[in-house]
């Protein structure tokens, strides 16, 4: 990884380059399902709403440059999947393949624990082996695959699953109930 890389949390002003690097994943990968790429109106709002309920969201910069961002997300609504979490990651085409993504990843993974959660997954399209490569060196698991879930670039997409426990798991009951 580059020794200027910073992670840390993600602050409104960092929206217009989150928005172009998510535009860049909409349109070239299979990382993200949607078609359309939101524009920084949309991707304010989503992290506001994220950020508001508690859920970390973080940038990588380099510089004065984001070269990534990384948030979790509640994975289901109902108050049962509490203590799981589902994490996006996202780095510039040319910040890739250099540990900005295992930066972000291992900061969520720490800033998840200290929140108690139980579980993290990560819905991986076309089975990305960078993607891949990165969950797995981080602990986690491939649990799952859901073929032809998604169509985009004019064919069928499949999700993989990937999970890890955090803290202790499964191990024991939450404190809370």
């Amino acid at each position: 990884m580059p020794r200027d890389v910073l992670v840390r949390q993600t602050e409104e002003a960092d929206l217009p380059a989150i928005t172009a690097i998510y535009a860049e994943a909409v349109s070239a990968g299979a990382g993200s399902f949607e078609l359309q790429a939101p524009n920084v109106i949309e991707m304010t709002r989503r992290w506001r709403k994220r950020v508001d309920k508690g859920y970390p969201h973080i940038v990588a910069t380099s510089g004065d440059a984001v070269i990534g961002y990384a948030y979790i997300s509640r994975h289901r609504t109902s108050t049962a999947y509490r203590f799981l979490v589902e994490n996006s990651i996202y780095v510039t085409s040319d910040a890739q393949g250099v540990g900005v993504g295992r930066a972000l990843l291992t900061e969520l993974i720490k800033l998840c624990e200290g929140l108690k959660f139980r579980q993290m997954i990560a819905l991986i399209g076309d089975g990305n082996s960078a993607s891949v490569r990165l969950h797995d060196h981080l602990g986690f698991r491939q649990v799952g695959l859901i073929e032809g879930s998604a169509f985009k670039h004019g064919r069928w997409i499949d999700t993989l699953l990937m999970q890890r426990a955090l803290g202790e798991g499964n191990a024991s009951p939450p404190r809370d109930g």
